[in-house]
């Protein structure tokens, strides 16, 4: 059985292993490198990127963690997660630092502030079907290299991307755990069963 870890310093652990379950994965939660080197795929939780930033170099797992990245294991970062996976940074705190995994400029908190939240309907681009999204404090993608795939863009926010695929790593804006539609987390899996 696939194995995927979850990133568990911060965020909707819970709600992840849930909807990995439902995809068929067994799940680890990650708070150490011996953790890390167990699994075949990642998911970096939503939260707060400055705070999962510092725990990461807290816990001796920043380097390590990019090293995986490096090397091609699948990840999937839903909202602060994105912003952990972007290569540059809009809004960031002085020595904010990314794992630079996906070619692209990510807002922080582009969608405002907690009151600010919404809910929305995406066509998911792969085969243009319906996806009911929830946006918390939400980063977008301001600009991505061209071989970044777009799977999803928020047409009611400036027609920004808000979901993303390149190579082995995915990212969305919103989070895909609370929705109960398990199509982002199988792409991580089968992403991770086919290395």
């Amino acid at each position: 059985m696939t194995r995927i870890g979850i990133l568990a310093l911060q965020g909707d652990v819970v709600e992840h292993e849930r909807a990995l379950a439902r995809v068929g994965a067994e799940t680890v939660r990650v708070r150490r490198a011996d953790e890390l080197d167990t699994v075949d795929g990642l998911v970096i939780p939503g939260g707060e990127s400055t705070t999962i930033d510092k725990l990461l170099r807290i816990f001796a797992l920043f380097d390590p963690l990019k090293a995986r990245l490096d090397d091609g294991l699948p990840v999937l970062g839903t909202c602060a997660g994105m912003i952990m996976l972007a290569t540059d940074i809009i809004g960031a705190i002085d020595g904010q630092r990314s794992l630079g995994a996906i070619p692209m400029t990510v807002r922080r908190n582009a969608f405002g502030r907690q009151v600010d939240s919404s809910e929305a309907e995406l066509t998911w681009l792969p085969d243009g079907s319906t996806m009911h999204a929830t946006f918390i404090r939400a980063p977008w993608v301001e600009e991505c290299a061209a071989e970044v795939e777009v799977l999803a863009v928020d047409e009611s926010h400036g027609s920004h991307p808000v979901a993303v695929r390149y190579r082995h790593a995915i990212a969305t804006s919103f989070h895909p755990e609370i929705s109960r539609d398990d199509r982002v987390h199988a792409l991580l899996v089968d992403a991770a069963t086919a290395r």
